[in-house]
């Protein structure tokens, strides 16, 4: 999600780790829809997407079993709400943060990729 010249992240683990909003597909709705709806549920921010971002892919451990996992991003603009209102109840922050402060606090590489084609598309779009 982007405001002016900043982005919303969220934080887990008490704020130990930065990262883009994200979350499953519920029956009957898009990416694109999951993608709105994850966003406000989880910062209490509410956007619109303007483009795709570049998927990400990975794989990690949970419980001894690999799981394999496909992230697909949106670049969403500001419409309404307060990061304030952040679900507690999944994340423990969600703050605006200048591009470049925003970059520096992720916590994954993979998705400072995804913010920086962010930074480039909101620029040629004027978001």
């Amino acid at each position: 999600m982007v405001r002016d010249a900043e982005i919303l992240l969220i934080s887990t683990r008490e704020g130990r780790r930065w990262q883009l909003p994200k979350g499953h597909v519920e029956p009957g709705e898009s990416a694109e829809q999951a993608a709105v709806r994850e966003t406000r549920e989880e910062t209490g921010v509410a956007g619109r997407v303007i483009a795709a971002l570049p998927r990400v892919e990975y794989w990690f451990a949970e419980r001894g079993v690999r799981i394999h996992k496909r992230v697909d991003y949106y670049l969403l603009a500001y419409e309404s709400g307060d990061a304030a209102d952040y679900d507690r109840s999944e994340v423990s922050g969600a703050a605006w943060f200048e591009w470049d402060d925003g970059l520096r606090r992720l916590s994954f590489a993979n998705e400072r990729k995804v913010v920086e084609a962010a930074r480039e598309l909101g620029a040629r779009k004027g978001a």
